[in-house]
């Protein structure tokens, strides 16, 4: 029977001021005319997400969820080319460590998925550059939990450019310039406009990359188009990896508006797909890309709890029967 664990995003939808992804802007950092002050705040406002995150850390583990996806919205203008001087990691030492051995004690799953900006084959160098440096700080925030970084960060492809052969080839161009530490981060994930499953195969085949597999984005692209012939290819791509295989899922938010993502998870979509991998993996772990965060997993399990073709493990978990 293969088991299937479901995960949430970023925020909880349960917890009161819990934000993760408090912010301030280059204008607002500008504005405090002491720069100290003014890096003291940053840092207060990057120990508040961290301080958020273990919070919501433990409401998952009350909640019986072992996957959860870290918001890259952590440090503030972390990667600003203003801020260069600034060692936004020395002041969160205790509070990482934290996260990670409460994490690791649990054995919740985390990752991270870096924001669209980040482009491995753009077009332009000082772009390629910023992208590797933000990676860097994914790298450095989840060494500073001792985590292994390993298959901890999922990416898209990039930019299509409107020349999709190029475009896969200068991001395997680009890839050569990615330090070996970040490259082992990496996975990457079929989007719903720019690159199909079978692009993005391609690359990660090519790369030996992980392929982390977006129902929604896959039917958004290419609604009738079957996705099955490839599965085995997309297991192969984990053949080397430490985790299980992992995929995204969400719902159209409707057929006018079948990109965007809905609120909740439609859960007879969602079985279409397991159906038809039940049994090719023993683990699958299914990250929700629904808007209401957890409440859209624990609406999903409600839902799950009432079929007679699984069996019930926990809170966010069951067998496939």
């Amino acid at each position: 029977m293969t088991i299937v664990r479901l995960g949430y995003v970023a925020m909880s939808m349960c917890l009161k001021n819990a934000s993760p992804s408090q912010t301030m802007t280059f204008a607002q950092f500008q504005k405090i005319k002491d720069r100290e002050a003014a890096i003291r705040k940053l840092e207060r406002i990057s120990i508040s997400n961290l301080q958020n995150t273990l919070r919501i850390l433990k409401h998952t583990v009350a909640s019986d969820i072992h996957f959860y996806r870290l918001t890259s919205r952590l440090i503030p203008l972390a990667n600003h080319e203003e801020l260069h001087d600034w060692n936004y990691l020395k002041p969160l030492q205790t509070l990482l460590r934290e996260i990670g051995d409460f994490a690791k004690e649990h054995k919740i799953r985390i990752d991270f998925h870096p924001d669209h900006f980040v482009l491995i084959n753009s077009i332009k160098k000082e772009i390629l550059i910023n992208s590797i440096q933000t990676l860097k700080m994914h790298y450095l925030l989840l060494k500073g939990m001792g985590i292994d970084p390993t298959h901890r960060c999922v990416m898209h492809v990039g930019g299509n450019y409107n020349e999709t052969e190029l475009s896969l080839e200068r991001f395997v161009d680009n890839w050569m310039v990615v330090p070996k530490s970040i490259q082992k981060m990496i996975m990457l994930e079929n989007d719903d406009t720019s690159f199909t499953l079978e692009d993005t195969l391609y690359l990660c085949e090519k790369l030996d990359i992980p392929l982390v597999f977006d129902y929604h984005h896959h039917l958004a692209h290419h609604r009738n188009l079957n996705w099955q012939v490839q599965w085995d290819r997309v297991i192969q791509t984990w053949r080397h990896s430490p985790l299980s295989i992992k995929m995204h899922i969400s719902s159209p938010k409707s057929q006018k508006a079948f990109r965007h993502h809905a609120d909740f998870v439609d859960m007879d979509m969602f079985f279409q797909f397991l159906k038809e991998i039940k049994g090719s993996v023993l683990q699958i772990d299914c990250m929700i890309e629904a808007k209401s965060k957890d409440e859209a997993l624990f609406h999903l399990m409600e839902e799950i709890k009432a079929r007679d073709d699984v069996e019930i493990i926990d809170g966010s978990s069951f067998h496939l029967k």
